[in-house]
């Protein structure tokens, strides 16, 4: 912490000190690797040094607290707490005494203790302060900015000798860092699922425990953590991050059940959430970190889509099994769509029932549903391909071979237990 001294000599003083946990005070481990008259010196020293651990003198762990002898650093979402004290170091009676504390950003000014318009019993205006009186406040911000940092103290009084005001400041600087790096990945799966893979790094110069890593979703999503536990990544066990170490997280966001009928809005939807992340560090301090809105880059999503509403995860061979489609159109014209179902080259699957069919015009941002019928002629994990839509006012032709797939077995018990 630096403080600009003023020249000029009060009869108040102003103390600033910045309350913080303290420290292991550790032993400085220095030892020589031949056997002569100096290791010796060094054995006898750390055998003696009272913040040596006994039994592990060569341990750089120490068995005392060492209260804080620099203001330290501080991290972005962490808590800034400090004490301010002013004191009549004189022997003249002060009138009018007020303190005024600002915390000044890179972008703002925060007032931590107003200055005039409190009573006296706010405790940070006096209309009398007699020798040897105290008035003190105790600060606490959480800091959500990075960057310098300037608490600016100001106290403003009456001499006892001259109605004239006399004030005086001083000035406090310090550096708030970033604690932790987020990286972050989505995938857009084709069932309008967005999955989000957030990796947290600890970046900090010691070791910190995670206590939650948590999204939250925008108003056109619902959540769902993929991890082992609420604190656990996919990757890491316990709650302890080392420094530099990272560890990753997975969350599933689905749309919520009014949007899922309107699948091109919800596709373009680029918000996704927050992330809220809570930590300590190795004595327990608090810190909270929540990023800027997420956001993802909008997936291609084509002229036309076919998305499977209704279909079995389990089938039985050579056995009819119904299936429900939904088919939207994404683009900004009308589409006259015609359904034709092929039998593949493979023969793994026949349509069944009508397989060429007219569904008629989808309006922009429309969607219709139908039903179809496949029967599955080979056991094991099938692909339902062989779907064909026609937009007959541009002659174009999509495909549509890979959206869904069905186990099928041969064993008509197996299959009933299954089920």
């Amino acid at each position: 912490m630096t403080e600009n001294k003023e020249r000029i000599d009060h009869s108040l003083a102003l103390k600033v000190m910045r309350l913080t946990r303290p420290s292991l005070a550790s032993p400085s481990i220095v030892q020589s690797e031949t056997r002569d008259i100096t290791k010796d010196i060094l054995k006898t020293h750390l055998e003696t040094d009272l913040k040596s651990l006994d039994g592990y003198e060569n341990l750089n762990l120490g068995k005392f607290l060492l209260l804080p002898q620099a203001f330290g650093n501080i991290y972005l979402g962490e808590t800034f707490s400090c004490y301010v004290c002013v004191h009549n170091d004189s022997t003249d009676v002060c009138r009018n005494v007020t303190i005024r504390a600002d915390l000044q950003t890179g972008t703002q000014r925060i007032n931590l203790v107003p200055g005039q318009g409190l009573p006296d019993n706010a405790g940070n205006t006096r209309s009398e302060f007699a020798p040897g009186s105290t008035v003190d406040h105790v600060l606490n911000h959480e800091v959500k900015e990075l960057g310098t940092h300037i608490l600016v103290c100001e106290v403003t009084y009456n001499s006892a000798a001259s109605t004239e005001k006399l004030n005086f400041r001083k000035f406090f600087k310090f550096q708030v860092m970033k604690p932790l790096d987020v990286k972050t990945k989505f995938y857009n799966a084709e069932s309008d699922e967005v999955f989000l893979e957030a990796q947290v790094q600890n970046i900090t110069n010691g070791t910190i425990s995670i206590e939650k890593v948590a999204l939250e979703p925008s108003h056109n999503f619902t959540v769902t953590s993929l991890n082992c536990a609420s604190s656990e990544g996919v990757f890491g066990g316990g709650s302890c991050l080392q420094s530099q170490d990272s560890w990753q997280y997975l969350f599933c966001l689905q749309p919520r059940p009014d949007q899922t009928n309107n699948n091109k809005n919800i596709k373009a939807v680029t918000n996704i959430g927050k992330l809220d992340i809570v930590w300590r560090s190795a004595l327990c301090d608090r810190g909270r970190l929540q990023t800027s809105q997420l956001q993802r880059l909008a997936p291609n999503l084509g002229d036309i889509k076919l998305s499977f509403i209704s279909v079995p995860s389990l089938a039985l061979i050579n056995t009819p099994v119904p299936l429900t489609v939904r088919i939207s159109n994404n683009c900004e014209r009308t589409v006259e769509l015609d359904l034709i179902l092929d039998n593949p080259h493979t023969r793994h699957l026949t349509w069944t029932g009508v397989c060429e069919r007219a569904l008629g015009l989808v309006e922009p941002g429309g969607s219709l549903e139908t039903d179809l019928e496949v029967v599955l002629h080979d056991t094991g994990l099938q692909t339902v391909s062989g779907i064909k839509l026609v937009d007959g006012l541009l002659q174009r032709t999509y495909n549509f071979n890979d959206q869904s797939q069905v186990y099928v077995v041969v064993d008509e018990e197996l299959f009933k237990a299954l089920q």
